[in-house]
Parts: structure tokens; sequence; C-alpha cells
């Protein structure tokens, strides 16, 4: 029986962040805190007490999601993953500065200009 797109959505919802407390969020945990540098499997186990033969799998699977970028012997978390962690830090700001200040549609209204009525 097929499901609709919200359904479909909603089961995804936590694939892109691994559950705490697992071998996978606590290696992204500690690349995203030091996100200007690459490890090793081996520097990545002992910084994350994470064992030796988890890691190397929980990377790759990790790599497979577009999380962590991989060249050599080193990984590092991903620019894409840097990038939405940026920019949910900045909705987070802009929805608190709504909260402190609301946004007056109304009053935007008032100096809106309709792009359609631009175009004669």
């Amino acid at each position: 029986m097929p499901i609709g797109a919200d359904r479909f959505e909603a089961i995804d919802d936590d694939a892109g962040r691994p559950k705490p407390e697992t071998n996978a969020a606590t290696i992204l945990d500690f690349l995203e805190a030091n996100a200007n540098e690459a490890f090793t499997q081996t520097e990545i186990a002992e910084a994350t007490e994470v064992t030796r033969g988890s890691v190397g799998p929980t990377l790759v699977r990790l790599r497979e999601r577009g999380r962590v970028d991989h060249r050599g012997q080193y990984w590092r978390i991903s620019d894409h993953d840097r990038s939405i962690d940026a920019a949910t830090v900045h909705a987070s700001g802009v929805a608190e500065r709504h909260e402190e200040s609301p946004f007056e549609y109304d009053e935007w209204q008032t100096y809106a200009v309709d792009p359609r009525e631009q175009r004669e």
C-alpha cells in the first residue's frame, strides 16, 4: 500500500543524524568538534573510545550518507555536513530574532512591490 509524501519524509527524519550514544554519533561529534582537522581511523578510535574494529565500518556508512569525507588514510567531517550545521544555527538565530520582534506582514505589504506589476 502506498504512503503519502509527508509520511515518507517522517520515516527518514532520523536518518540524517545518528541516534545519540551510538558509534556514529560519537564519531560525528568528535569530527564536528575538530572540523578543521582530518584524522586516521586509529586517531579517531583513541579519541572517541570507539573500538578500532567499529570505527572503519562506521566511517564508511557515514561517508555513504555524505556526513564525512575520506582522502588517503584521513577522515574529516564533510563540508556538506558543516554547511547544514551552519544553516541550522543561522535559521535558529533568525527564528529567535523574530520571536523578539515578530515580522509585521501588514506593514511589509504597504511597501512590497508585486513583481507581476513591474513587468508592464
